[in-house]
């Protein structure tokens, strides 16, 4: 199923021509951006395809999808950054040290930086804020497992933080970081909507935030405009608009790129990218990928007082079952049919992108296609074949007939689907696809009304978010809210090893833990790692340059790519002859290639669709 929940929104236009476009059916050169999103005229305008599937919410304590976390780090401030190398870098915060017993990070702030109205920004919001997530079940929602182990947030004065953690926790200074952190709030605003904060959605009048782009217009579903903030502190984007117009289908971002209507398209796929390869039109190049692609099995839906809920078939709760389904899935032939090579066959939790994270399953261990051995699992767990060939469970005496849920406007789902379905039939299970909306699918997951899903998710160089989704803790409550599970999943002994992790200052010793929970993870069965794909991304040539952030390697591949940082680094190609060679520098909080930061940098989050979820 898809996470980091995108919704896949039709942008409404004034004629059918127009929204044809939007979903990719018109010839190129024909496709505009949704009225309203026009390119302001006054000034350079960069225009970006919205990520994945766009935007859950623009609330920053509730939204998941990568479209908001977009909007939050061009927006709101965080207390840090990332140097190149992936050590912590200043952002709000100038230094930061930690006490002799590694219980307490003192940050200082800078003097002199101001919301967008106006007032001071001073340690109170960053204390505010952090306190409020810590303490407030609903603004737990995105990050909470992020500060449970604060023990208190203090501001003693305007520029003075301090963070004082129940046990040591290494990656302190990675907890708040543009877009995979948590984001700062201005106090003075958000105070009043605490005692409704799960129904706010901050979508309506002007979003007071710091950032190296100011909100000018939203549009739910359709687009975002921002204004460049020429005063930034870590240095004012070289455009002064950027729009990110939302397309139902990357079909219609490539289309309005080639035709001149946007200058970046990213999450495209390897039939996309190697036509944008050929196009002269176009800059086509690959980054590292930071996501995988999953199939989620629902062995249980449970709240957190172990409540069963939803309508998941009961036969998934046999560990026999779900194996058999991961030993009948022929990940290598998924790599090669629809990524068309460009990607891994997936295995571990953490993308193997993050080599300090890198994890295996043991020799023997090997979840590998074996339809002999996943038929001779079901008949020694006494799943007989019927006579149309699909097995009845033996505690149920029904037969064994799966959903599976797919995204409607995902084109990868649709062909995995038709794999796995095969797949399946050859070990008498029988599975049929249903394609639903994201927003359906993602509703779906929380309320456990499913067998099985298309699931995908990315992280950044510290794993504590993607794996905290695993826990215990993330399954819903009774009353189905605060719930940020992926699958259901729950071990107390995960549970256990995680908290162990963030406490673990020796970069070995925690990828050792890490590597414990991933083991787990795997033999669990409750995610079925597909493969991870690389990520694929364009350019318009005639317009833009330098949005590829990094170096390539040897083998043309740059390192992960955010767009705070490529955003902030994309220069109108007008200006490219007369820019100095400082001014193509890299922002010093991304050029993310693999940052072992003492193995703490902290972690993009969130689910996406398929492809997008963070």
């Amino acid at each position: 199923m898809t996470h980091t929940m995108v919704r896949s929104a039709i942008r409404r236009r004034a004629t059918a021509l127009a929204a044809a476009a939007l979903t990719g059916t018109l010839a190129l050169g024909s496709v505009a951006l949704a009225p309203g999103a026009a390119a302001d005229t006054k000034g350079t305008t960069l225009r970006a395809a919205m990520t994945g599937n766009g935007i859950d919410s623009l609330n920053p304590f509730l939204a998941y999808f990568a479209g908001s976390l977009d909007v939050f780090s061009a927006v709101y401030p965080s207390l840090n950054s990332l140097n190149t190398d992936g050590t912590p870098a200043p952002y709000l915060a100038t230094k930061w040290t930690p006490s002799a017993d590694k219980l307490t990070w003192t940050f200082t702030l800078r003097k002199g930086l101001k919301w967008s109205d106006g007032k001071p920004i001073t340690a109170e919001d960053a204390a505010w804020t952090l306190n409020l997530i810590r303490t407030n079940e609903v603004a737990g929602t995105a990050n909470g497992s992020l500060v449970e182990n604060f023990a208190s947030v203090t501001a003693p004065d305007a520029t003075t933080l301090v963070i004082k953690t129940k046990k040591p926790q290494a990656n302190t200074p990675f907890v708040s970081i543009p877009y995979s952190g948590v984001p700062i709030v201005p106090k003075h605003v958000w105070e009043k909507h605490v005692t409704d904060l799960k129904n706010f959605k901050n979508d309506s009048g002007d979003i007071v935030g710091y950032g190296p782009w100011t909100l000018a217009a939203y549009k739910a579903e359709q687009y975002v405009k921002y204004d460049a903030n020429k005063d930034f502190v870590l240095g004012a984007p070289k455009f002064d608009h950027l729009v990110q117009q939302r397309y139902k289908a990357v079909d219609g971002a490539v289309a309005a790129l080639r035709s001149g209507q946007l200058d970046y398209v990213s999450d495209l796929n390897s039939t996309q990218f190697k036509a944008l390869q050929s196009d002269k039109r176009t800059t086509a190049f690959q980054n590292a990928g930071r996501r995988w692609m999953s199939v989620a099995l629902n062995s249980g839906a449970r709240t957190r007082s172990g409540k069963k809920i939803g309508t998941g078939n009961p036969a998934l709760a046999d560990a026999a079952v779900r194996r058999a389904i991961a030993l009948a899935t022929d990940k290598q032939t998924l790599v090669d049919k629809v990524l068309d090579g460009l990607g891994q066959v997936g295995a571990g939790y953490i993308p193997p992108t993050w080599k300090q994270w890198a994890w295996k399953p043991a020799p023997g261990d090997e979840q590998s296609y074996d339809i002999a051995k996943a038929n001779s699992l079901l008949d020694e767990a006494g799943y007989t074949k019927g006579k149309d060939g699909i097995r009845v469970s033996p505690k149920t005496k029904k037969p064994l007939k799966l959903r599976l849920g797919t995204h409607s406007d995902a084109a990868t789902d649709t062909q995995i689907a038709t794999y796995l379905t095969g797949w399946m039939k050859q070990i008498g299970v029988e599975l049929t696809a249903e394609p639903l909306s994201s927003t359906k699918l993602n509703d779906d997951l929380a309320k456990g009304d499913w067998d099985l899903l298309m699931d995908g998710w990315g992280t950044g160089p510290d794993p504590t978010y993607l794996l905290s989704i695993q826990n215990c803790d993330a399954l819903p409550l009774d009353d189905g809210t605060s719930g940020s599970t992926d699958s259901f999943h729950c071990d107390k002994e995960f549970d256990k090893l995680f908290k162990q992790q963030v406490t673990e200052f020796d970069p070995a010793q925690r990828a050792a833990t890490v590597g414990k929970m991933q083991d787990i993870l795997y033999k669990a069965d409750n995610n079925v790692i597909l493969y991870y794909a690389t990520g694929l991304s364009a350019t318009n040539a005639r317009t833009v340059k330098n949005l590829a952030v990094g170096k390539a390697d040897s083998a043309g591949v740059y390192p992960m790519q955010y767009t705070f940082g490529q955003f902030r680094s994309a220069t109108p190609v007008a200006a490219v002859k007369e820019a100095s060679s400082g001014s193509t520098t890299l922002w010093a909080g991304i050029g993310i290639g693999v940052l072992v930061v003492a193995g703490l940098a902290f972690g993009i989050k969130r689910r996406s669709s398929a492809d997008e979820r963070e």
